[in-house]
C-alpha cells in the first residue's frame, strides 16, 4: 500500500471486510430461526433435510441431517488490477462468435464423438455423460430448444522478448484463451459484487493518493446477475405456458449439489428471476435422489415438480432446468445416472443440454485447435479471429501430434513450459511443468488419452494487495479475465441438416475477474488460490 498513510490503509481494510460481510450475507441470518431450530428433530425423524441459509462459500452437512454450516468469506483484491482496455474490449467483441462456435459444436454429434472418442473408456464423467446421451437419444429426444449460459477465460501473453515485471508490460501483450466453459459456469454473482465494492470505494476517493487518481469511468460497471437471470427468463418465456393439465404453472428448476459451496453465487439469480416485473418462478433442488424423488414426467414428457412444502398443491411444470451440479464422475452414480436421464429426456429447455456439457471438455477445446476444425462451424474471417486466441495444444494420443507432446511432456527440461489438463472441471486438476514427467510415469499409458497438453500462457506480473478468508497480504500477481455469455439456440428439425441451428439470442453476459499471486499454479477461488477482483481499464 505504498502512498497511503495508516489511517487511510485501515479505512480501506476495514471497508473492505464489511463488504465481504454483506456478500457473505447475501441470502440472510447466519443463525437460523428458532422455529426452524425447534422443527428438527421431527425433520430429521422424517428422513427429509433443510437447507438453512448459506453465507459465503459455505458448505453444508452430509444429505438427510439438519444443514450445519461452515462460513468461509469471499477473497478479494484490494486494489482493481490493470488491464488494457483494448484487450477487454476484444474478448468482449469475439464472445458472440464463441457463442455461436459452442452452440454449432453441441449440433454437431459425430465431431463431438469423434473429438472424446479416446477418453470414453478411460474417463468415468465421460463415459456417464457419453452413455446418457445414448440412453436419451434412444428414447427421441422431443426439445429442440437449449440454452447456453458460457464462460471464456483468458489471460495476457506477453510478447517476444518483454520482461514479465517490466512498468508496461501488460501493454506488450495479446489475449489467450485458457479455456471454455459451458457447463455451471460459476462466480458470476460474486464477480458482479466485487465490481460493485471496487466501484463503490472508487467514490469515496480512497485510492486517491498523492498525484494519484483512479477515474470511477476505468472500473467497468457488470451486470452479471441481471443478464443470466434475463437469459433464464427469456428461455422460460420461449417455453410458454403450462402443457399439462395437472399443473398451474411454469417454473425454472435449478438443479444444485447437495453440499454446496456455490449458494450464495446461485441465490442472487434465483432472486433476480422472482424480483422481476413478471416474476419468474424459480425452485432448487439437489442432484440425485431428490430430482427422482420430487420430480416426474408425464406421458407427454412434461417435467412435473412437486415442492415438498406444497405437497396438497398443484404440481409446478418445469419449463427451464439450469444445472448447477452433475460435473463430478463422483454425483453419476445410478441415482444420479437415472436423475440425468430423467431431465435430458423432459420436454423441458436444459441449460445446457447434455452434448453442450459434453463440448466444456479440454478434449473439445484441443480438437478445435486442429488445422481446419474451426472452419467446419464458422466463416474463415470469424475463424481466424477465433484462432488467434488459441495457445498450442496437443493430444496425448498416438497420433504425430500426440507423439511429439509425449516427448515435450517426459523431458523435465521441456515439460516447464506446459500444462497438462484433463477433460474435469472444479478446478485443482491440471499438472503444471517439471511435475509433468513424475504424474504421468505414475498412471497407466492408456490414461495418457483423457489428458492434452497446453503451452503454457506467460502473463504480465503486477503488484497488489489481496485479502484472503482471514489474512491481508501483498506480492507479485496475474490475472484471468472472464467473460460470460448468453444464449438460446433452436436445433433442426431435421436432422440430415447436420451442425445447422437457429440462433434464438446471442449477447455478452459480463465478466468475471479473478487474480492470484504469480507463483501459484491454479487460479481457482473455491480452492482458495484465487480473489476476485475488477480490471482498471488503462490505456498505454
Amino acid at each position: 500500500m505504498d502512498g497511503f498513510s495508516e489511517e487511510q490503509a485501515l479505512s480501506l481494510v476495514a471497508q473492505i471486510q464489511d463488504w465481504q460481510v454483506s456478500l457473505d450475507d447475501q441470502e440472510s441470518s447466519a443463525s437460523p430461526p428458532p422455529r426452524v431450530l425447534s422443527l428438527a428433530p421431527k425433520l430429521r425423524n422424517r428422513n427429509r433435510r433443510v437447507q438453512l441459509p448459506g453465507r459465503g462459500l459455505g458448505r453444508t452437512s452430509s444429505s438427510r441431517e439438519l444443514a450445519v454450516l461452515s462460513d468461509r468469506k469471499i477473497s478479494f483484491q484490494c486494489f482493481p488490477t490493470v488491464l488494457p482496455r483494448a484487450k477487454f474490449q476484444q474478448a468482449l467483441e469475439i464472445q458472440e462468435i464463441y457463442n455461436r462456435l459452442y452452440c454449432s459444436v453441441a449440433e454437431d454429434e459425430q465431431w463431438i464423438h469423434d473429438a472424446i472418442r479416446d477418453i470414453i473408456p478411460v474417463e468415468p464423467l465421460a463415459a456417464a455423460l457419453w452413455s446418457i446421451y445414448e440412453a436419451a437419444k434412444e428414447t427421441g429426444y422431443i426439445q429442440k430448444i437449449s440454452v447456453g449460459i458460457f464462460r471464456s477465460d483468458y489471460m495476457l501473453h506477453l510478447n517476444d522478448g518483454v520482461e514479465p515485471r517490466a512498468p508496461n508490460a501488460v501493454f506488450e501483450t495479446s489475449l489467450k484463451q485458457v479455456e471454455m466453459n459451458t457447463f455451471s459456469s460459476s462466480g458470476g454473482s460474486h464477480a458482479n459484487k466485487v465490481g460493485d465494492m471496487h466501484r463503490y470505494l472508487a467514490r469515496t476517493g480512497i485510492y486517491n493518493v498523492k498525484d494519484t487518481f483512479l477515474d470511477i469511468s476505468s472500473l467497468p460497471v457488470n451486470n452479471n446477475i441481471k443478464s443470466l437471470a434475463s437469459c433464464l427468463a427469456q428461455a422460460h418465456t420461449t417455453y410458454g405456458g403450462p402443457r399439462s393439465q395437472e399443473a398451474r404453472q411454469t417454473a425454472v428448476l435449478m438443479i444444485v449439489q447437495p453440499n454446496n459451496f456455490n449458494t450464495a453465487d446461485e441465490r442472487p439469480i434465483e432472486y433476480t428471476l422472482w424480483d422481476r416485473e413478471d416474476p419468474v418462478p424459480t425452485y432448487r433442488l439437489e442432484f440425485g435422489p431428490d430430482v427422482l424423488e420430487y420430480t416426474r414426467l408425464t406421458e407427454n414428457r412434461e417435467l412435473l415438480f412437486h415442492p415438498p412444502w406444497l405437497a396438497s398443491k398443484a404440481p409446478v411444470e418445469i419449463s427451464v432446468v439450469y444445472l448447477r451440479a452433475g460435473y463430478e464422475a463422483e454425483e453419476y452414480n445410478h441415482v444420479g445416472w437415472e436423475a440425468r436421464l430423467q431431465l435430458e429426456n423432459s420436454v423441458a429447455i436444459k441449460c445446457p443440454s447434455l452434448l453442450a456439457h459434453i463440448t466444456t471438455f479440454k478434449k473439445v477445446q484441443q480438437a478445435l485447435a486442429a488445422q481446419g476444425a474451426l472452419e467446419r462451424f464458422l466463416s474463415e474471417s470469424d475463424a481466424a479471429t477465433i484462432r488467434e486466441t488459441f495457445v498450442p495444444v496437443f493430444p496425448l494420443d498416438e497420433s504425430e501430434q500426440g507423439l511429439f507432446a509425449r516427448k515435450v511432456a517426459c523431458d523435465p527440461e521441456n515439460s516447464v513450459n506446459y500444462i497438462l489438463k484433463p477433460s474435469l472441471e472444479g478446478g485443482g486438476h491440471n499438472v503444471y511443468g517439471t511435475e509433468i514427467p513424475d504424474f504421468l510415469a505414475s498412471i497407466p499409458k492408456e490414461r495418457w488419452f483423457s489428458y492434452i497438453l497446453m503451452e503454457r500462457i506467460q502473463p504480465p506480473i503486477q503488484s497488489n494487495v489481496l485479502m484472503g478468508p482471514t489474512a491481508l497480504d501483498s506480492g507479485q500477481t496475474v490475472s484471468e479475465l472472464g467473460i460470460l455469455g448468453c444464449c438460446l439456440w433452436q436445433s433442426p428439425s431435421d436432422q440430415t441438416s447436420d451442425h445447422r441451428f437457429k440462433m434464438l439470442h446471442n449477447s455478452v453476459g459480463g465478466w468475471t475477474f479473478k487474480t492470484k499471486f504469480a507463483d501459484v499454479d491454479e487460479m481457482s477461488v473455491v480452492k482458495g488460490y484465487g480473489h476476485f477482483d475488477t480490471p482498471r481499464l488503462m490505456d498505454p
